[in-house]
């Protein structure tokens, strides 16, 4: 084995130099002089070709291999230094960015360079259940043949997260803890910055504080990839992509829907369903198909943000473990009218949309026992849990469901979206002119993130679609009223009933139901009495004015 002051002195060689040192070398020196001198052909070759070292050093399979774009972006980064990507939805950005942080961390360790590789994201289950293990995937393929060095041992290299080398670490840092990104110091940095739309402005400072000693030729040096499907007109993602003053020194990709329809990466079919699905003129379909920033359009009774944000909290509950969360249980059913729509259950638990599950061509008798069975009475009248009460949308055959779950003595919450509430918005100004309105508009404000949003959303594209679908205007009067687009003027919109999104909104409006909704015919019996009682108590007599106040 060589020393490293030896390997040191060996890389400062000519190249001629190092051929007639080999020739003459003792035969047990050659095979670690031929490992070394592989190395340093790879560091020469590959330091500023992160492209060629991704088609080169990686054991392809099938014929698959880079796209132009992923090459273009990975280039850009070694000549600007700085690039922000961003394009639809299935592109390759995590593949990207794994192949980075890996070219970086194998060629700056084989210059014997100290560098340091952070990673970070908007969540940490970014990083944690996408990025990191991307990594891990794309490591078992590479060609050690051709870098001259042996596999990463997984017990002191190829750790969980982190990567450490000879000559340095790559590590994911949470984009909430900017003081941790700003104390990085080495000769050669590498930042990635995936799903970057939504990482606070405090880590982005952080990292533009890296680049104020970084050279565009030698050390130090700097780099920084951004990259993420655009969001709405905020944020630094966006001003870098905008060209805001100051922010010119960042290369900016955007990735269309006809480039990854090229590479094979999304199919056509897929983006004209979700054009259906989404609407092709929606935010959702700007974002994630199109690659476009996009905000919900501004008179969206609830923005697409908020409710990704919403998403995510569900996500990290749910990499948690699914850990108890505190509250009445709850189950939001919207009833289908028609043979296509469906039958919507949603399962609530406090502020928690633990699942949503929809069923297709169901009778009112059909959806009757399966209330009954979801919440746990039925035949054997046994009540799985106290407080657990289905809301049911009493409009159409929902009535149906309705008027048989009280003849078989089982409280219920009837939704009637056209009744007239007397509740009024947060902050008391405004009120509204029916039921549905208030509710969607109660949706709003558990999902303002003013006022410390914790609502958990499943991640659901539908339920994305039809929740930041319905618009709204103010009615004149004293006070004004808030009215939410029309049920059937939304049907007409997308193409479908918002299924999902009623759902969700009526389980959340259960708190403001009066509590004498859940009356059953005077024929009742002693048992079912009591059951409505203890129901009753549980959600208090609202319904009245300010009910919707929080």
């Amino acid at each position: 084995m060589l020393t490293r002051d030896a390997e040191a002195v060996y890389r400062q060689l000519s190249r001629a130099d190092r051929i007639r040192l080999a020739r003459g070398a003792p035969p047990e020196l050659r095979p670690h002089l031929a490992a070394l001198e592989r190395r340093v052909q790879a560091q020469e070759r590959y330091m500023y070709q992160p492209a060629a070292w991704a088609r080169e050093v990686i054991d392809w399979q099938s014929g698959d291999g880079i796209t132009a774009y992923q090459g273009d972006i990975m280039d850009a980064l070694a000549r600007r230094r700085r690039v922000a990507a961003r394009g639809p939805h299935g592109l390759g950005k995590t593949t990207t960015g794994s192949l980075v942080v890996l070219w970086f961390a194998t060629t700056r360790d084989a210059a014997g360079v100290d560098w340091k590789v952070l990673t970070t994201a908007s969540a940490w289950r970014h990083l944690s259940v996408y990025l990191w293990p991307e990594i891990h995937k794309w490591a078992r393929r590479i060609r050690w043949d051709v870098l001259g060095r042996a596999p990463f041992n997984d017990l002191t290299e190829l750790l969980t997260q982190n990567l450490k080398l000879e000559h340095g670490a790559a590590s994911p840092v949470a984009s909430n803890k900017a003081e941790l990104i700003e104390g990085a110091h080495a000769d050669s940095l590498l930042y990635l910055i995936d799903e970057a739309k939504i990482v606070p402005d405090d880590t982005w400072d952080a990292i533009e504080g890296a680049f104020s000693g970084g050279r565009m030729d030698g050390f130090p040096e700097a780099f920084a990839l951004a990259i993420s499907t655009p969001g709405p007109t905020t944020g630094r993602f966006y001003d870098i992509h905008r060209r805001a003053p100051g922010l010119e020194d960042w290369y900016t990709r955007h990735v269309t829907l006809e480039e990854a329809i090229a590479a094979g990466r999304i199919s056509e079919e897929w983006a004209q369903q979700r054009a259906r699905q989404w609407g092709a003129d929606s935010a959702l379909y700007a974002n994630r198909v199109l690659g476009e920033f996009r905000a919900a359009d501004e008179d969206s009774v609830i923005p697409l943000a908020w409710v990704e944000a919403a998403v995510e909290r569900w996500q990290a509950w749910d990499t948690a473990g699914r850990p108890a969360v505190e509250g009445r249980r709850i189950l939001g059913v919207d009833v289908a009218r028609s043979g296509s729509d469906s039958t919507v259950f949603v399962h609530r638990r406090g502020l928690l949309i633990a699942e949503l599950v929809a069923y297709d061509r169901q009778d009112t008798m059909q959806t009757t026992a399966r209330v009954q069975a979801t919440i746990g009475t039925g035949d054997d009248d046994q009540v799985e849990e106290a407080g657990a009460v289905p809301v049911v949308d009493s409009i159409g055959v929902g009535g149906g469901v309705v008027d048989r779950l009280r003849e078989l003595g089982q409280p219920v919450l009837a939704y009637t979206g056209a009744a007239k509430t007397k509740s009024r918005t947060r902050d008391g100004e405004w009120g509204f002119t029916n039921v549905r309105s208030a509710a969607y508009w109660r949706m709003r404000e558990l999902l303002d993130p003013a006022f410390g949003a914790e609502l958990m959303l499943p991640p659901d594209d539908l339920l994305l679609s039809d929740l930041t679908t319905p618009t709204w205007d103010v009615t004149t009067g004293v006070p004004p009223k808030i009215q939410i687009e029309r049920k059937e003027d939304v049907v007409a919109r997308l193409g479908r009933s918002p299924d999902r999104g009623d759902a969700v909104v009526m389980a959340l409006w259960a708190e403001n139901l009066a509590s004498s909704t859940i009356k059953s015919p005077a024929a009742r019996t002693a048992r079912t009495t009591a059951a409505a009682s203890r129901y009753g108590r549980s959600f208090g007599s609202g319904g009245g004015a300010g009910a919707g106040r929080r």
